[in-house]
């Protein structure tokens, strides 16, 4: 039995119904798809191109960044602690008036490096010039679900224009890159889309039988304005216009009601929880626990790195387990198990492609990164999901394998030059700020 890759000798985290830990595991990969996983012990004879040593490493399913603005890479430390309307009006809205298809570009390859070496084979995109982020994540080997931006802002005229851009970019990119890019339209919110533009929204979503990416109830001050505008909530609204679906991802849901989360959870909506950009910009806390306990599937996300300031989702993963057990007072919300099933399995349900990525199993795409546990802070072990959410960092992540191809192994990344990527983008955030 022939296999192109295979990862011997480490522990293994599937992610799958069965919530096994399996000891001395083995991994076989052939044509970009998991053909064996389990003991090394068990399996059947398999030889390799390659093979990979996991020995002291902790094979898990790829991390699943639900939203995320990623060219805003070249933005990171401006603007620092701010309201988030000065933040938007006086520094990033303007800033992003003047970028180049060329500054997305360099911008998203730097977000594509970061969240390689930081163990993130999956990641949700929302932005402008996403043709150039889809050709970031090509070279890179990445997996994406990516959405054009459409913000209206008062000018029906922009509105229609954008969501003219949104459809032709999801009619071309839709597949792209080997069917690692899929497409969703991306309105960017309820308080800069009107109701006519997000019905249209709704529509050719549909048409193209493609979801929608979209930021909700993210702040008071949103919300309030919302409702003295239409005379609903955010929810109510898009609830009116028939908008809230099972392919609808909301990022933030922080001021929602018991009956607005009920609602949500009746339509299937999914949720990105992106704890560290929440605290970061004041913006409060969504009812985590309240939602899943009425069956809605939430990620993890980190928000653009113009505000998180990173893209590490292991970062993300301790703050969102911390910040909710503040939150309710109980120190039992969110285990790390349940942490680590946010950014995985759910992760990949919350994007629709469950049935390809998210766990370790025969069949699916092998989406694999090996976790180096031979490390001071990760030392003992008592608990592997302990230790990966409350211990690890993005920094410990070994090894890398995205649709069974590799991207990086010993901490090296094979796909991009990593000097030549830094340096383009630091070339490139210098000569934004002086146009």
């Amino acid at each position: 039995m022939k296999a192109d890759i295979l990862i011997r000798g480490c522990t293994i985290l599937p992610m799958d119904e069965k919530r096994r830990v399996v000891e001395n595991g083995f991994i076989a990969i052939k044509n970009g798809v998991i053909t064996y996983i389990g003991r090394e012990t068990d399996a059947p004879s398999i030889s390799a191109e390659e093979t990979i040593d996991g020995h002291g490493k902790v094979a898990a399913p790829g991390l699943v960044n639900c939203h995320t603005h990623v060219p805003m890479t070249i933005f990171r430390g401006l603007a620092e602690d701010q309201k988030l309307s000065r933040w938007l009006g006086e520094t990033i809205w303007p800033l992003e008036a003047k970028l180049k298809p060329g500054d997305v570009y360099d911008g998203a390859l730097l977000g594509c490096l970061e969240m390689i070496k930081s163990g993130t084979t999956c990641f949700a995109d929302m932005y402008f010039h996403e043709d150039m982020v889809a050709k970031a994540v090509e070279r890179a080997g990445l997996r994406a679900v990516l959405a054009q931006g459409v913000i209206e802002a008062g000018s029906s005229e922009r509105g229609e224009e954008m969501l003219k851009e949104s459809v032709e970019f999801a009619r071309k990119f839709h597949g792209f890159a080997d069917g690692r890019v899929r497409v969703r339209l991306g309105p960017h919110a309820v308080y800069t889309c009107g109701p006519s533009l997000l019905t249209e929204v709704r529509d050719r979503a549909s048409e193209l039988n493609v979801g929608i990416h979209i930021h909700l109830a993210e702040s008071k001050e949103m919300v309030k304005s919302v409702k003295e505008k239409c005379g609903f909530t955010e929810v109510e609204l898009l609830e009116s216009l028939g908008f809230l679906k099972p392919d609808v991802l909301a990022a933030h849901c922080i001021y929602l009601s018991e009956e607005e989360m009920r609602l949500m959870a009746r339509r299937g909506v999914k949720v990105s929880y992106n704890p560290v950009v929440n605290m970061k910009v004041a913006l409060g806390v969504p009812k985590v626990r309240d939602l899943m306990s009425l069956g809605v599937t939430v990620g993890v996300g980190t928000d653009g790195p113009a505000s998180n300031n990173d893209l590490d989702m292991f970062d993300d993963m301790r703050v969102a387990a911390l910040l909710q057990k503040v939150f309710y007072m109980d120190s039992t919300v969110l285990p790390a198990r349940r942490v680590l099933q946010m950014a995985t399995i759910d992760g990949a349900r919350a994007l629709g492609l469950e049935g390809s990525v998210g766990s370790l199993e025969v069949g699916k795409r092998a989406d694999v990164i090996l976790i180096d546990f031979g490390r001071p802070h990760l030392t003992p072990v008592h608990d592997f999901f302990a230790n990966l959410v409350y211990s690890a960092r993005g920094s410990d992540v070994d090894t890398v394998v995205v649709d069974g191809k590799i991207l990086m192994v010993g901490g090296e990344v094979r796909t991009l030059d990593e000097e030549e990527v830094m340096a383009r983008a630091r070339e490139c955030a210098l000569d934004l700020l002086t146009r």
